[in-house]
């Protein structure tokens, strides 16, 4: 079995974990979100020692925005992070519909991004969930949900008269995102994921001038700079999403003024969300680091 399909069969082959609290952000049945309480919570101390509540990593799975790939396959993810005492709430979304193949909807898929990262903090502090702290939020996510969080961190740059228009940058530590569709231009132009992005913004749909319209609202690499600290985990040889996306979107940033970390790893797509592999580790690290909780234990 060559490289790339081990590293998928070696992540879809784990048990997937089962939540501690599950609630609802929306009316919708998918917007739900699965959270995963704190434990083991080394690298969790303030300055003097003493034990302070996780920060809150809003966590979006990946699939190329196909139904058929839902957060059951991040759950052990979420899991192994809650396991380095972070919190983490895994965010559902509206994908695809019946059409299994078919990639997104526009616009529920990004009413539902935006309306979790409104929403789903407030929610943990409603519930009074033990050991979390609903004001040190980051965002992360894989694949697609890399796209999810680049995206929903620049909200504010959108124009004003848009639905998902922030006046002001969402109170972020950061964002940490996992083998994104980062830059949706280059994406497109690559196939990547056999043509998710061209669904996603309805190409078979509307016509030229609508679909140029829908990517320069939902493409994060034209919504720089955001002020807000980014971080990229690439795989060296991920062939689902190659790393000229994140450079793409590496590159913009860069000519937007804004600085972005790329951080470069051994392996493809799937290690980043696999927590056997040292590459997970490495993406806990970074998280924890983005967050100020200190290294991740």
């Amino acid at each position: 079995m060559g490289g790339a399909a081990a590293e998928e069969t070696s992540l879809l082959g784990l048990t997937p974990v089962a939540p501690d609290r599950t609630a609802v952000y929306g009316e919708h049945p998918d917007q739900v979100a699965d959270f995963y309480l704190p434990h083991g919570a080394r690298g969790l101390r303030g300055a003097h020692g003493a034990a302070r509540p996780a920060p809150l990593v809003l966590l979006f799975h990946g699939g190329a925005w196909r139904a058929p790939y839902d957060r059951r396959h991040v759950s052990p993810f979420a899991a192994f992070l809650a396991g380095r005492g972070l919190a983490v709430a895994s965010v559902e979304y509206r994908r695809g519909g019946a059409d299994p193949a078919r990639a997104g909807r526009w616009p529920e898929t990004f009413d539902d991004i935006a309306a979790a990262v409104d929403t789903v903090p407030g929610l943990a502090r409603e519930l009074g969930l033990p050991g979390v702290d609903p004001d040190r939020v980051v965002l992360t996510g894989h694949s697609a949900g890399g796209h999810a969080v680049l995206w929903a961190a620049a909200r504010h740059r959108l124009p004003s008269g848009t639905p998902w228009h922030l006046p002001a940058p969402s109170p972020l530590r950061g964002v940490v995102a996992l083998a994104p569709i980062a830059d949706l231009a280059t994406a497109r132009a690559l196939d990547v994921c056999s043509g998710a992005v061209g669904e996603l913004l309805g190409e078979d749909r509307g016509d030229g001038d609508e679909l140029t319209a829908r990517l320069a609202l939902a493409d994060p690499a034209a919504l720089l700079p955001t002020a807000i600290p980014t971080t990229i985990v690439q795989g060296g040889t991920d062939i689902d999403v190659p790393p000229a996306v994140a450079d793409a979107f590496a590159t913009a940033a860069t000519r937007a003024g804004q600085a972005v970390r790329l951080v470069g790893t051994e392996g493809g797509h799937f290690p980043p969300i696999d927590p056997t592999t040292p590459v997970a580790r490495t993406v806990a690290e970074e998280i924890a680091h983005v967050a100020g909780a200190g290294p991740a234990g």
